[in-house]
């Protein structure tokens, strides 16, 4: 135990962050609370990381503001103890309390800066933002690693420990593998300062993969924890600066719970465990974790570090892997239905990983399906509990009309097995739209924004199966042969190059609405340009045809399944 060693989160720099003058810098938590609207966004080694890190920080703004108003005023619904934890919690008049909460939020976000209580917090818990001492962060010591794993498990035999390379999700473990995105090599994998140590800890704590075998002891079976962020489909609110990223992501007030009821909840992140194993029994019980705090600061590993020579030695054993069904109280995920109707999050998987979110739009925003259907049944079609955040702001005027919402996705994809789920590659992507857009709020259902930007991305996707068709007929032209599976595959390939061509124009023309525009106008100046990216896209293969493709088979040449996908589009269009 390295007792005489320190290296604390509050005061001591590791999260990196970007600065307005494009600079990059390394900050205490105490820093980056104090200057979150000098930072343009956090600047870890990964955008994984950030996200990682980014719960992290909402945990903690999460556990000072449902408990003290921008004034540091305690609210009069709850008691609270000498470690400010809930004691007693006065549920009747939930209303008024929700208004309260929002004026929380209002205040803070028109000072542009976090009360004098963020810091009072972190000094109360400082003790327990240490790498190293009797509570290390996001650790447990040794005593408590060897009650909770198999004698011969214990730290004594050396056996479970994972390598630094391992928890760096940068790093491909295997010397027999490509590094996927890693800039180490060799021996360098291993090397690490405490910076680098919290960063990849807290990653690893979420991103973990099932390839260490040590298990936490239990009674009962039990499959290990992959890491909570593999199982859904991370989205977030980012901000022009890094205050407004957490206030457009600080959820005061949970909506959702399992059974769909609404309370508030008491939150408890990991660190307010006066005794960890506490915690580690309600994650062997399979409890869900019922406040936001605990869920973003959620362990999938009780992890060691034992200090030898000045280097971190890493045992690690695994936790239950939490179920993610019907468990709405996660905000930052997309949802879906199996096919016995049970709602999960929609994690990305390498068979989707090219997907654009604009796509899956109706995924993200409320339509007029959802608003009808909700009156039904509140579970039929969820959008992200962020999303649904600042809907409600908006609602309330506490942003406006015109501010930009951009939403943005990051998935860390694993391989897919299920031995492994080992880092595969991590995706990225953003749409941005004005809040008025993106909630209008418009009398007519059928003339709001969203619900015609719903009605585009599904026409663009009736759209492209004319163009796959056109992309198959061709295909079979090549091959004289309907069934070959390189012809499906061929189609596949030019149907992925159409839809990477309309990413970036669909993205720029959703940016540019406005609420005041003329909403025919605006929607045939889209259809216009999918008109004209097919017609290119098709050209490319016209051009380049073959004697073949020219000459075709008994019923259709090149030019008659080009001319038909023309009429195909332009009739689906509606252009004139």
């Amino acid at each position: 135990m390295s007792n005489d060693l320190s290296f604390n989160l509050v005061t001591d720099p590791w999260i990196k962050v970007l600065k307005k003058d494009y600079t990059e810098s390394e900050v205490s938590l105490n820093e980056l609370f104090s200057n979150s609207e000098d930072y343009l966004q956090l600047a870890g080694d990964m955008k994984s990381q950030d996200l990682a890190i980014l719960r992290l920080l909402l945990a903690i703004l999460l556990s000072v503001y449902t408990r003290f108003d921008a004034d540091d005023t305690p609210y009069s619904w709850l008691d609270l103890d000498d470690k400010w934890r809930v004691t007693r919690t006065d549920n009747d008049g939930f209303n008024s309390q929700k208004l309260k909460l929002g004026d929380t939020w209002r205040s803070l976000y028109d000072q542009k800066t976090f009360s004098k209580k963020v810091f009072d917090y972190l000094n109360l818990y400082q003790a327990k933002f240490n790498l190293f001492g009797e509570d290390p962060f996001y650790q447990v010591n040794r005593q408590v690693y060897d009650q909770n794993v198999p004698e011969n498990k214990k730290v004594a035999k050396g056996a479970g420990t994972v390598s630094v390379k391992q928890i760096n999700r940068l790093i491909s473990e295997s010397n027999n593998s490509p590094a996927l995105f890693s800039p180490k090599s060799g021996i360098e994998k291993d090397s690490v300062n405490n910076a680098e140590l919290v960063r990849w800890l807290i990653t690893y704590q979420n991103f973990t993969g099932v390839t260490d075998k040590t298990k936490v002891k239990s009674k009962d079976k039990f499959s290990v924890s992959p890491g909570w962020l593999y199982s859904i489909n991370p989205v977030y609110i980012k901000g022009k600066t890094l205050f407004d990223t957490l206030m457009l992501n600080l959820s005061l007030v949970t909506n959702d719970s399992a059974d769909g009821t609404n309370w508030l909840n008491s939150q408890r992140p990991v660190w307010e465990y006066d005794d960890i194993n506490d915690y580690l029994q309600q994650r062997l019980n399979g409890v869900y974790p019922d406040n936001l705090s605990e869920l973003y600061t959620v362990w999938s590993r009780m992890i060691h570090i034992d200090w030898q020579n000045g280097q971190p030695v890493i045992f690690s054993a695994g936790l239950p892997k939490l179920d993610s069904e019907k468990q709405f109280l996660e905000p930052m995920t997309t949802w879906r239905k199996n096919k016995d109707g049970v709602v999960y999050p929609a994690a990305k998987n390498k068979n989707n990983i090219n997907v654009a979110m604009w796509r899956n739009f109706g995924q993200y925003i409320r339509t007029k399906e959802d608003n009808n259907n909700e009156k039904k049944d509140k579970n039929n079609h969820r959008i992200p509990g962020v999303i649904g955040w600042i809907q409600e702001l908006k609602m309330h005027n506490q942003i406006s009309k015109h501010t930009n919402i951009n939403i943005v996705t990051v998935a860390m994809i694993s391989d897919g097995n299920a031995t492994s789920q080992s880092p595969y590659a991590e995706i990225t992507d953003n749409m941005q739209a004005k809040a008025g857009i993106l909630f209008d709020d418009e009398p007519m259902f059928e003339n709001r924004w969203q619900d015609k930007i719903e009605e585009e991305v599904l026409l663009a996707q009736k759209v492209v199966a004319y163009f796959y068709w056109f992309a198959k007929d061709i295909s079979n032209i090549q091959t004289h042969s309907e069934k070959k599976k390189s012809n499906d595959d061929w189609a596949s390939r030019k149907v992925a190059q159409l839809y990477d061509e309309l990413n970036q124009p669909f993205y720029t023309w959703l940016s540019g609405l406005d609420i005041n525009q003329d909403r025919n106008v605006k929607i045939k100046e889209w259809r216009e340009t999918l008109n004209r990216l097919v017609a290119t896209q098709a050209k490319n293969i016209f051009i380049n045809a073959t004697a073949d493709e020219i000459i075709g088979g008994k019923e259709d040449n090149i030019f008659t399944i080009y001319n038909k996908l023309r009429r195909n589009v332009y009739v689906c269009l509606g252009l004139k």
